[in-house]
């Protein structure tokens, strides 16, 4: 199953240590995704871009650093492997694709 998260200005992305939340970083705050059925759990518009490869989260993983993966403006987009392999992130400044190995 492939999935497309809808998330303008995309500015880096990672996941928290278990890999059980993805935390978006964008040009009009942080959101906070399930990795296991994709819904936006927590969502801050305050900005709180990203310093030395990492993010702050916010919701259920409020506080945590997570090492996260910056866009690419020469190319403006980032593939970032998730958690085990267990689906692709195909990144540009308007959303994300997940994409899953059985899609």
């Amino acid at each position: 199953m492939s999935r497309y998260l809808h998330i303008g200005g995309v500015v880096a992305v990672g996941f928290d240590a278990g890999g059980a939340y993805l935390l978006v970083i964008s040009h009009s705050g942080r959101g906070v995704f399930s990795t296991a059925d994709w819904r936006r759990v927590a969502r801050d518009v305050e900005l709180a871009y990203p310093v030395g490869g990492v993010g702050i989260g916010i919701g259920p993983i409020a506080g945590q650093p997570v090492a996260v993966t910056e866009m690419d403006y020469e190319t403006g987009a980032m593939r970032v492997l998730g958690p085990g392999g267990r689906f692709v992130l195909e990144c540009e400044s308007s959303g994300i694709a997940v994409v899953e190995p059985d899609a």
